[in-house]
């Protein structure tokens, strides 16, 4: 099989960036020749950056594909079809699609029963249609009465490589602050004040009864399959110290930063959201993610509600002179494939994955800079 070779790049390798070539082959980076050599034959990236894959392990995007509109459900295919072509637009190669489940509102997407979805995902990887590498990242709603009983389809399946544990009751964790949870439930949701209302009251009450048992479930369940598990919007230091002991490797979004500091204490990784990172700080008015990377205690960037958050957020921190390039790239990519056990790729280096992205910077007339995805690249094989 001949080798695909890359040349005129600049490699951004595990702790530097580099002017040279790259060769793939079998799916895989064969050789890296830094330098230019005359007559070199292959695919001229004409100084573009050439990236691993991103690997993005929570993303809200499939939901919103299958949940366009409030109690508006798509169909299963089409949704994951714009879904994976969004992503890999976007560069991401590896995606963990990030599905929730439980809630006690009967018009939510999250309360209804993923068997359909699930087995979408089965086929058209099957079938060769997906142009990035899904895994499933379940998003467990501890507080809701049917969480459990929604999770069963995922129980054992073979995509399953993270588990988050979630408790989105309104007074505390990431909406500490009442009033910005009644703007995002009756703006995004769609809700009226009515309803909010009721459900902020409704909701402690199913917390008081279902939020302990359930986490134990989820704690158990990932010990005994040997799943990665993720606290979700940790916000004290009791918080991290119950995910720590509970054996959580993962601290996703914590909202200040002595939970972020404790996180880091204690070997959990870090996940704050790209769109922070874009926006300056955190639409639920909690620490910014860009303050963290300043304090060392940033590891991993997801892209959350919005794909091309991801390398719009590595261009802002190298811009902003808060980490430089290596270092802001391997939040998009090894150090979320190793969070997750995948140790296969993230990087490029010889022997890992060919999921590569061919990436140009372009100037904009405010000083600020655009990453552009100017091709893609599965195990070798072109997907954009």
């Amino acid at each position: 099989m001949n080798p695909t070779v890359f040349r005129n790049a600049r490699l951004v390798l595990g702790d530097e960036v580099v002017e040279g070539s790259l060769a793939a082959a079998g799916g895989s980076i064969a050789s890296i020749d830094p330098g230019h050599r005359q007559g070199a034959v292959g695919l001229d990236l004409e100084g573009d950056y050439l990236l691993p894959g991103l690997v993005e392990i929570h993303t809200d995007n499939f939901e919103r594909h299958l949940m366009p509109r409030p109690s508006v459900q798509w169909a299963e295919m089409p949704a994951l079809l714009a879904h994976d072509a969004e992503v890999a637009a976007a560069g991401i190669t590896t995606v963990f699609d990030a599905l929730g489940v439980g809630d006690a509102d009967p018009d939510s997407l999250r309360g209804s029963t993923w068997h359909g979805v699930v087995d979408t995902i089965d086929t058209c990887a099957r079938e060769g249609l997906l142009r990035a590498d899904h895994h499933l990242h379940v998003r467990c709603e501890l507080p809701a009465p049917n969480t459990i009983d929604l999770f069963e389809p995922f129980h054992g399946h073979e995509r399953l490589s993270l588990i988050s544990l979630m408790d989105h009751t309104p007074g505390q964790r990431q909406w500490e602050n009442i009033d910005v949870a009644k703007v995002y439930y009756t703006g995004k949701k769609g809700w009226s004040l009515e309803k909010f209302l009721r459900q902020v009251e409704h909701a402690a009450e199913l917390q008081a009864r279902y939020a302990d048992p359930h986490r134990q479930y989820f704690v158990d369940y990932c010990r005994q399959h040997g799943i990665a598990m993720a606290s979700h919007d940790d916000t004290t230091l009791a918080h991290v110290e119950q995910a720590h002991a509970e054996g959580a490797s993962v601290s996703e979004f914590p909202t200040t930063v002595v939970a972020a500091r404790a996180a880091h204490e204690r070997g959990l990784l870090t996940v704050m959201g790209g769109p922070n990172v874009v926006r300056g700080g955190s639409h639920s008015g909690n620490v910014a993610a860009a303050d963290l990377a300043r304090l060392g205690l940033l590891d991993i960037l997801s892209s959350d509600y919005v794909p091309g958050s991801l390398l719009s957020a590595v261009v802002r921190l190298v811009d902003d002179g808060i980490l430089d390039m290596p270092s802001a790239v391997a939040t998009v990519t090894r150090n979320p494939a190793r969070a997750c056990g995948l140790h296969d790729r993230g990087e490029i280096a010889t022997g890992q994955r060919a999921d590569l992205v061919r990436v140009k910077l372009v100037d904009l007339p405010d000083g600020r800079r655009q990453a552009v995805v100017r091709g893609v690249w599965r195990e070798g094989e072109r997907v954009l």
